[in-house]
């Protein structure tokens, strides 16, 4: 018998699997298809443990459904650009290409080490000039179908390295610039932006995809649906101020306005003397981050304009402010307060002294509004609201709430407003001030404006010879050959767009690049598309719910509406893995000293020990800490494997019990394993296999059950293991002398025959307590099981000679007698 020796068969049978071409899938008819996604990594340099737990699940999953018959594609690739390589370039004088080539090198070579069953011909890189061509091909498509469109919107900006900056490049609750520490700013720039908000409410339906429930709701949180109404308000200078509210039915009660710093009638409405103060409130106001600004437990701060405007249901006067704690994104950038029955303007009103008028009154008696200790936010009656006065106030949102309908009633009577639907989605800004990124395809002329680059001048490409300063600014801004061009109208002297597009443009189609990744034509080869597409499971970590996962799904159906694909959604299936923590419980970082490294691992354990770890020691989807010494468990159930796979098994003396045992095992483990991968349940899945491992390990001792028994036993092991550890399995399979490769076998079938108990355990309880256990035939009918529990020494004691008033057997597996 020869020893494991991973570190020597692992690498052999990659070697051997890359050049027979394995796992290479092209389309075949004659089987269903299965298209197995995990989320692209971005190419960092280092494959972390992360990265493995992410991944090698997703590979045995996906080698569980070429087991079950299907047709499985499971591509891999790099999402390329971004900012770590430019800040790279900046700190190590290294030039972005020239880092995120090497890295990706270097990774390949540690996603080859888990032996996964990526097909690399299908490998798609968004820096490629192949990729980004199509990356910009889409570009141009979503201007004509109207879906692009470019404005003015704030960045934030650092006025000392005269720079935009990346969220991520903003530090500290001073909000300061990481480079110089200057306080950023917010500053106007013209950027492009994606219509997202057309498909906010398709975006709303999840009929079509299985995806976990905590992804659904925080999208549909995300795209914040809310029903109510239009109401516009006149400014005494005679300006139109529109706003959204979901509770028209307290407009009555609206004693003051509230405008957000950025509104375009701030200048205008601001009277003289409150125009300093105004300004200096603005210019604070630019500092703060939206998150901050909307913070609930924030102290209100705001500032007069001097202005009113007309309350359109009483025409009453009420004062205008600026105030941070509105948005420009939500609405029209203005609200009308209600401090009566709002928290936030109650807290305004209270602090600046802004009449507070009650117009839902509770059950309990009319509010004071002098002694309110906070707003009325619950159900009554509407008081002090003219017509509507009397009507009925539910908890109840939209027109299912009397009040709220009454009142959108009354504006529509009155042309005061319109029933309306806003939601918090706001559409994709994609304009980024970097280099490293797929350039925006678009020619500023001096007479036609914006100009999208022609197809056949497609990729426009990055310049290579570029110079990066300390700080920060993208050299596409300076780069004389890329920055100026001509006019594909005219051929006059123009200026090239010098923003490059947000990463998530690129990951947003990468599945369909990878059907066809050399395919000049188009963004994809379409017979390739037909038999593909869509995928059907997409596996990766929740924490991209609201951008990644929102940005692929709108995207999809822009290319519906392009007449690239027939179907509405990218992904039917998503399965969210959790986090390894360190041993210390906490998030993995250098700085703690906590970090695992998976090439360290593989040297000292092998690619199949760490990957059937990574499956069982936690559930997947909830992640865990580390533990060192929690691995010596698989790997000593590879170890078992690989002598019970090499073991020249003859029996001493044939027991058919322990025959009929060890089938009956085979036979229950091969459901319960195949159970455990249709539902992501790797960790049971082991935990099942490491029974069977220690079946055939007793087995082996006793030497009692027949050739064929073990045979099916040991067979089985090595399938059901196939999955989790591929190395291993192989080669243990093919010392058996079973034809090549383990991995194109079907997946056992089991005998619900064999697999049934011969005989049950069955508990019985006296009042809730157990008091006896019985071991019964497995066929036993349900009212001996009764009788044979009524017959027990132990139950007659503790009924004391009485008749039982009930017996109850649940689930065949449990009596309570009550007596």
């Amino acid at each position: 018998m020869s020893s494991y020796n991973p570190q020597q068969l692992e690498p052999q049978w990659q070697a051997k699997w890359e050049a027979d071409g394995l796992y290479r899938q092209r389309i075949d008819s004659g089987k269903p298809k299965h298209y197995a996604l995990t989320m692209l990594p971005y190419p960092s340099g280092d494959l972390h443990i992360g990265h493995w737990y992410a991944m090698t699940p997703s590979d045995a999953r996906a080698r569980f459904m070429r087991m079950q018959g299907y047709n499985v594609m499971f591509p891999m690739g790099f999402d390329a650009f971004g900012l770590p390589a430019e800040n790279a370039a900046i700190k190590r004088s290294i030039h972005p290409k020239t880092w995120t080539y090497a890295n990706i090198e270097r990774m390949r070579g540690q996603l080859r080490s888990m032996g996964a069953m990526f097909d690399w011909e299908r490998e798609a890189v968004s820096s490629d000039p192949d990729y980004y061509k199509w990356t910009q091909w889409f570009f141009k498509k979503l201007i004509e179908l109207g879906l692009a469109y470019r404005k003015l919107s704030a960045v934030d900006f650092c006025p000392n390295c005269n720079t935009t900056l990346a969220r991520e490049q903003v530090w500290g609750e001073d909000r300061h610039c990481e480079r110089c520490g200057t306080p950023v700013i917010k500053k106007d720039l013209e950027q492009w932006f994606f219509k997202t908000t057309d498909y906010a409410e398709e975006l709303l339906d999840f009929s079509q995809i299985n995806w976990p429930e905590r992804v659904k709701v925080m999208q549909t949180n995300w795209i914040g649906k809310s029903s109510g109404a239009n109401v516009t308000f006149t400014t005494e200078q005679g300006d139109e101020m529109p706003i959204f509210t979901t509770r028209p039915d307290t407009l009555w009660g609206a004693t003051f306005m509230v405008m957000a710093p950025e509104h375009p009638l701030v200048d205008k409405l601001t009277t003289p003397e409150q125009a300093d103060a105004v300004l200096q409130y603005r210019e604070q106001a630019q500092r703060l981050s939206d998150i901050d600004r909307e913070a609930a437990d924030r102290e209100k701060t705001g500032v007069f304009t001097g202005a009113y405007a007309i309350n359109p249901v009483n025409q009453e006067r009420v004062p205008i402010w600026v105030a941070d704690y509105v948005l420009m994104g939500y609405g029209f950038g203005a609200i009308m307060a209600v401090p009566a029955h709002d928290q936030r303007d109650f807290e305004f009103a209270r602090k600046f002294g802004l009449p507070i008028i009650p117009v839902i009154q509770p059950e309990s008696g009319p509010l004071d509004a002098a002694t309110m200790p906070e707003a009325y936010v619950g159900p009554g009656v509407m008081v002090n609201s003219g017509e509507i006065n009397g009507t009925a106030v539910s908890d109840d949102k939209g027109r299912k709430n009397p009040s709220i309908a009454a009142a959108i009633d009354w504006l529509v009577a009155h042309n005061a407003g319109d029933e309306a639907v806003n939601y918090r989605l706001r559409d994709w800004l994609i304009s980024r001030q970097r280099y490293w990124g797929a350039p925006i395809p678009v020619i500023y002329c001096p007479e036609h404006g914006a100009v999208p680059v022609p197809d056949e001048q497609l990729p426009v490409m990055l310049p290579e010879d570029v110079a990066f300063t300390p700080t920060g600014e993208s050299p596409l801004k300076f780069h004389e050959g890329f920055l100026h061009t001509t006019c594909p109208e005219c051929g006059r002297p123009s200026l090239r767009e010098t923003d490059t597009m947000d990463t998530f443009m690129c990951s947003s189609w990468y599945q369909y690049r990878y059907l066809s990744p050399h395919f000049t034509d188009a963004p994809f080869d379409p017979v390739e598309g037909a038999y593909w597409l869509p995928v059907d499971q997409y596996t990766g970590g929740i924490e991209h719910a609201t951008m990644h996962l929102i940005y692929t799904r709108f995207f999809t159906k822009a290319m519906r509406k392009m007449g690239l694909v027939n179907f509405d959604e990218p992904m039917l299936a998503l399965h969210n893995q959790g986090m390894v923590l360190g041993e210390d419980n906490e998030k993995m970082s250098k700085s703690r000293g906590n970090v695992v490294a998976p090439d360290d691992l593989v040297q000292q354990y092998g690619a199949d020990t760490v990957r059937t770890y990574l499956m069982f020691f936690t559930r997947w989807e909830q992640g865990g800490p580390w533990n060192y010494d929690g691995i010596k468990g698989p790997q000593r159930l590879l170890q078992d494997v690989w002598e019970i796979g090499q073991y020249a098994y003859m029996p001493q003396q044939v027991d058919e019990q322990a025959t009929r045992n060890l089938r009956r095992k085979t036979h229950q483990t091969i459901h319960k394993v195949g159970q455990d991968f249709q539902e992501f349940s790797f960790n049971t899945a082991v935990a099942a296999i490491m029974e069977l491992r220690n079946n055939l390990n007793d087995a082996k001792r006793t030497r009692s059950v027949t050739v064929a028994a073990w045979n099916e036993a040991v067979d089985s092991l090595l399938l059901l293991l196939a999955p989790i550890a591929p190395h291993i399995t192989e080669e243990l399979w093919a010392q058996r002398g079973k034809p090549y490769s383990i991995h194109q076998q079907a997946w056992p079938q089991w005998d619900e025959e064999i697999a049934k108990e011969d005989s049950i355990t069955l508990v019985v309880q006296v009042n809730g307590k157990v008091r006896d256990r019985l071991e019964v035939p497995a066929d036993t009918a349900e009212e001996d099981m009764k009788a044979a529990a009524l017959a027990s020494e132990n139950v007659q004691r503790y009924l004391e000679g009485k008749a039982p008033r009930k017996v109850i057997l649940v689930k065949g597996k449990l009596v309570n007698i009550v007596s």
